[in-house]
C-alpha cells in the first residue's frame, strides 16, 4: 500500500514516482524534429489562488454536474487525459494541478493540506462552479476531506480514488507505517526504456500493466536534446514539504465513495516472485483492509468499494470498474 511510508520512500527517489504517477503539458526541446501534440480533448487555462501562484486548470468540457479530478503525489492533471473524456457524455470534467507539479507555480511554501485545499476552493471560485463533485487519486485524498470538512457546503460529494488513507481518514487505532508492507521492487530502466516516451511508456506497460498519458510523462520530465526521457522537474523539497504538511481529518461531511485496492496489486513484474508477491499482498490486505473499515466505521454514509488486485493508480489498472463506480454514485446524488 503506498501509504506515509511508501511516499517518504518515493519523494526520495523522485524516479520512482515518475514510473507510476506522471504528469504532462507537452513542452518540447527545441532539438525534437517533430513538434508532440497533446492528442487529449482539453482546454488548458491558469487560475491565480495565492499571491504569484497560478494553477493549470483542464477543461474537458461536458454537459452536466461539474467534476474535478485531483491527482497523485507527482502527477498532474493530465494523467486524467485518457479518463476523463469517458466522462464527458454525462458531467462536465475539468482537472487541476496543484502547485509544484507540472505547469503550475512551484513555490517555496503552502504545501500544507489544508492550503492546497484552499487552492482546489479558489479554482472552483474562479470557475463558478456551483457544488461539484471532487475526485482524486492517492495523497489528492487529503485534499477533498480538507475541504469536505472545513467547506461542505461547496461540493456535493467526494470520490476517493485509491485515496482515503490516513492523510485523507485519521483513525488513531490504527498501527502507523509498516515497514514490511513494502512493496516489491520493479526492474530499472535502460537506457533504452529511456530513449522516448514511446519506450518509457512501452515499460510501464511491460511492468506495471498501464501506463501514463504521453502527455503526462512529458510534464513530469526534461526532454533530453536527443529526445531521450530526462530528469524529474519537481524538486525533492515539494514532496517532503507535502508529507510534512498532512493533517488528520477525522469528520468528512459530504457524502463519499471510497475506492480502495485490496489488496493492491503492484505490478506484472512482481508476478515472476509468487512467494514475495503472496507475502506482500496479504500484508497489505490486513493494512488496507483496516483503513477500509475505519472510514466506514467513521463516515456511515460512506459507500466504501473494494476491488482486489487493483494498482495504486486505480483509474488505469481497472478503469472501467471506476467509471462503473463513479456513474452509479453520481447518479444517486441529489
Amino acid at each position: 500500500m503506498r501509504d506515509h511510508a511508501e511516499w517518504r520512500r518515493l519523494f526520495l527517489a523522485t524516479t520512482a514516482v515518475a514510473a507510476l504517477l506522471v504528469s504532462l503539458t507537452g513542452r518540447v526541446s527545441a532539438q525534437e524534429s517533430t513538434p508532440w501534440h497533446d492528442p487529449s480533448p482539453h482546454t488548458v487555462q491558469f487560475v491565480t489562488v495565492d499571491d504569484s501562484v497560478k494553477l493549470e486548470v483542464l477543461d474537458w468540457g461536458g454537459s452536466g454536474r461539474p467534476v474535478v479530478l485531483l491527482a497523485g503525489l507527482g502527477a498532474t492533471a493530465h494523467t486524467y487525459d485518457d479518463f476523463a473524456p469517458k466522462l464527458t457524455s454525462e458531467y462536465h470534467v475539468y482537472g487541476i494541478t496543484r502547485r509544484g507539479f507540472g505547469a503550475s507555480s512551484a513555490p517555496d511554501s503552502g504545501y500544507s493540506a489544508d492550503r492546497l485545499a484552499d487552492d482546489v476552493v479558489a479554482v472552483l471560485d474562479a470557475l463558478k462552479l456551483d457544488r461539484p463533485v471532487l475526485a482524486g487519486q492517492s495523497i489528492a485524498g487529503e485534499e477533498m476531506s480538507s475541504v469536505g470538512s472545513r467547506f461542505p457546503e461547496r461540493v456535493a460529494a467526494l470520490i476517493y480514488l485509491d485515496a482515503a488513507y490516513s492523510y485523507a481518514y485519521y483513525d488513531s487505532s490504527i498501527r502507523g507505517d509498516d515497514p514490511q508492507a513494502s512493496e516489491p521492487t520493479p526492474p530499472a530502466r535502460t537506457a533504452a526504456d529511456r530513449k522516448s516516451f514511446v519506450a518509457w511508456r512501452s515499460w510501464q506497460e511491460k511492468v506495471y500493466g498501464s501506463a501514463s498519458p504521453e502527455a503526462e510523462l512529458r510534464q513530469q520530465h526534461e526532454i533530453a536534446p536527443d529526445g531521450s526521457v530526462g530528469d524529474f522537474r519537481a524538486k525533492p523539497t515539494i514532496f517532503q514539504a507535502i508529507i510534512r504538511g498532512e493533517q488528520k481529518y477525522t469528520n468528512i461531511r459530504v457524502p463519499v465513495l471510497a475506492i480502495f485496492a485490496i489488496p493492491h496489486d503492484p505490478g506484472l513484474f512482481a508476478k515472476n516472485d509468487p512467494v514475495a508477491l503472496a507475502s506482500f499482498e496479504a500484508r497489505d490486505a490486513i493494512s488496507t483492509e483496516a483503513q477500509a473499515k475505519a472510514l466506514q466505521n467513521g463516515v456511515p454514509s460512506a459507500r466504501v468499494v473494494r476491488l482486489p488486485h487493483a494498482n495504486h493508480a486505480i483509474y488505469m489498472s481497472n478503469e472501467a470498474d471506476v467509471l462503473r463506480e463513479m456513474r452509479a454514485f453520481l447518479a444517486g446524488l441529489h
